[in-house]
C-alpha cells in the first residue's frame, strides 16, 4: 500500500486516529495514536519521535531519541477500538543518521531478508507459523513475597466435570490429553474461534482454519504462510485479535508454553520454505523428496538448535514445555511425518508446499527474532553444506534408553539456552543481520527474568521441603 493509498484508506473510513504499532525485545506490541489529521505524507515519510528510554532493553535515558517509520503496506482497519482507527506497524530508526536501530525486532527481520537475498541462496523466505493458546475464564496469581500462587479456571475444563454450577454441570469436556477435534458440545469453543478467525479474515489476513488442540482449553487458528517481516506482522496481529476477542467474550487468551501441569504445552511449530526466481528451493530429489539445500538447511537448524532456543523459546515456562511424554519435540532429529524430533517434513503433493517445519519453537517467542534466527541456522547450514544426518522414522520416545541416550536434544532452561547462545552466535552476526551489542542486550533482559524467577520460591518446594 503506497503512501497515498494509506491516506486514502484514513479519508474513505473517516478515521479519526491513526495508530502506529512496533514491538519491543521480549514481544510485546506497542503502540501510540495520532490524530489522523497529523498524519500526511510528510508524517509517513520523515516518521514519529518517541522514547525509546522507556522500552525495557532498549536506549538509556541520555540517548532516548527515537524515530518509528510507518511500514505503509501494514496498514489495517483497528476492529476493536471505539473511535475508527487506521493502524500501521512500524520499524524504527535512528533520528540523526536514518539508520536502522539495531535492537529493533522488525528491523533485525528486514536485515534478515536482505541477507538472504544478497547471499544468492535464495529470494524469499516464507514462514507458516501455528500458534496454539489457551482460553481461560478466570485467571488469579500472586508474586508478593509472602505469597507465591496461581490458579486458572474454565468452566470447559476437565478439571470441572464434578463441579457445582448453579446452572447445572452438563458433563461434555474433553479429558486430559483429548481435546483434539471432538465436535460441540465436547468443543465449547467453536463459536469464540470462528469470530477470532473472522476477524482476522476482515483485516486482510489469510488464515484457513480453527480447531480444539489436544489440552484442556487449548485451541489453534490457521494462519497461511507469508514473507518473514509481513508474518511478523501478521503474527502480533494474530495474537492481538485472540487477545481481544477473548476478552470480548469474558475469557482470558494465553500464550504460555505450559499454564497447566499434566497437559500437553502450547507450541508454535513454523513452516519454513526458501524460493529462488520464482522455484520451490526446497523441492528436490533427495529424502522426503527434499532438495540436498533443504537438506543443509535442516543441519543449521540442528546444529544451532540449543543457540535458536535462545529465540525461539524465550521464557522460563518454555522449558516446562520441552520436556517428554506431552508431544514436545526434545530430540534433536529429523523425519518425513514423525512428530517426535525437533524438525519435520510434512507430506505434500506439491513441489510448491515443499517445507521444512520446526517443531521446538513456542509463541512466547518475538515472532521477528524467531523467524530470523530460525532462517539464519538454516542460511548456515547451506552455505557450509552441514550434513544433518540420517533421519529418524521411528518413534523416537519408543526407543529403547541407550539408543534415547545418543539423540542429543534442545535446552531444558532459559538459563542453558542463553549460555548455548553465547557460545554459538557468530551464524546470527553474519552480514549485521543481529549485531553482538543487540544480543548481549537481549540477554541481560533474559537473565534478568532467570534473576527473578529462581530468586523467588515455588509452591511446589513448600511441598516438597516445608516439613523437612
Amino acid at each position: 500500500m503506497s503512501k497515498e493509498a494509506v491516506l486514502k484508506l484514513i479519508a474513505d473510513e473517516g478515521a479519526d486516529y491513526v495508530d502506529i504499532r512496533f514491538t519491543d525485545p521480549r514481544g510485546k506490541l506497542q503502540h501510540v495514536t495520532v490524530m489522523s489529521t497529523e498524519v500526511d505524507e510528510d508524517f509517513l515519510d520523515e516518521g514519529f519521535m518517541f522514547d525509546g528510554s522507556s522500552i525495557a532493553g532498549w536506549k538509556s535515558i541520555d540517548q532516548s531519541d527515537m524515530k518509528l517509520m510507518p511500514d505503509t503496506e501494514s496498514a489495517y482497519v483497528d476492529p476493536f477500538f471505539a473511535e475508527k482507527t487506521i493502524c500501521i506497524h512500524c520499524s524504527i530508526v535512528e533520528p540523526d543518521t536514518g539508520e536502522a536501530y539495531e535492537r529493533d525486532p522488525r528491523g533485525t527481520a528486514e536485515k534478515a531478508e536482505a541477507y538472504l537475498k544478497a547471499s544468492g541462496i535464495g529470494d524469499v523466505a516464507y514462514m507458516g507459523p501455528e500458534a496454539e493458546f489457551f482460553l481461560f475464564d478466570n485467571v488469579r496469581y500472586s508474586t508478593a513475597m509472602n505469597k507465591v500462587s496461581y490458579e486458572v479456571d474454565a468452566i470447559d475444563a476437565s478439571w470441572n466435570t464434578d463441579t457445582e454450577y448453579e446452572m447445572g454441570n452438563m458433563g461434555h469436556r474433553p479429558g486430559i490429553k483429548g481435546g483434539y477435534f471432538p465436535v460441540p458440545p465436547t468443543d465449547d469453543g467453536q463459536d469464540i474461534r470462528s469470530e477470532m478467525l473472522s476477524t482476522m479474515a476482515r483485516l486482510g489476513m489469510k488464515v484457513d482454519k480453527h480447531h480444539h488442540e489436544v489440552a484442556s482449553c487449548q485451541h489453534e487458528l490457521g494462519l497461511i504462510f507469508d514473507s518473514l517481516t509481513k508474518q511478523g506482522d501478521e503474527l502480533q496481529k494474530y495474537k492481538y485479535v485472540i487477545h481481544n476477542v477473548a476478552q470480548a467474550y469474558g475469557k482470558s487468551a494465553t500464550f504460555m508454553p505450559k499454564p497447566i501441569a499434566g497437559d500437553n504445552g502450547t507450541g508454535m511449530h513454523v513452516n519454513m520454505s526458501i524460493w529462488k526466481d520464482g522455484k520451490p528451493l526446497f523441492a528436490g530429489d533427495k529424502y522426503a523428496d527434499l532438495s540436498q539445500e533443504a537438506l543443509y538447511f535442516i543441519g543449521g537448524i540442528l546444529k544451532h538448535a540449543k543457540a535458536l532456543n535462545a529465540f525461539t523459546n524465550p521464557s522460563t515456562n518454555s522449558y516446562k514445555r520441552l520436556i517428554p511424554g506431552f508431544e514436545a519435540p526434545v530430540l534433536r532429529a529429523y523425519s518425513a511425518r514423525n512428530r517426535s524430533g525437533c524438525v519435520r517434513i510434512p507430506w505434500t503433493e506439491s513441489p510448491k508446499a515443499k517445507r521444512v517445519e520446526a517443531r521446538f519453537p513456542d509463541p512466547s517467542a518475538n515472532p521477528y527474532l524467531c523467524f530470523a534466527a530460525l532462517l539464519m541456522a538454516g542460511l548456515d547450514g547451506i552455505k557450509n553444506k552441514i550434513d544433518p544426518g540420517d533421519p529418524s522414522d521411528k518413534d523416537l520416545y519408543d526407543l529403547p534408553p541407550e539408543e534415547l541416550a545418543e539423540i542429543p536434544t534442545v535446552c531444558g532452561s532459559l538459563r542453558e539456552a542463553l549460555e548455548e547462545l553465547e557460545a554459538d552466535m557468530d551464524f546470527l552476526l553474519e552480514g549485521d543481520v543481529f549485531t553482538r551489542d543487540q544480543i548481549e542486550g537481549y540477554m541481560e533482559l533474559k537473565m534478568e527474568e532467570i534473576t527473578a524467577y529462581e530468586h523467588t520460591p515455588h509452591p511446589m518446594e513448600f511441598a516438597l521441603y516445608y516439613s523437612c
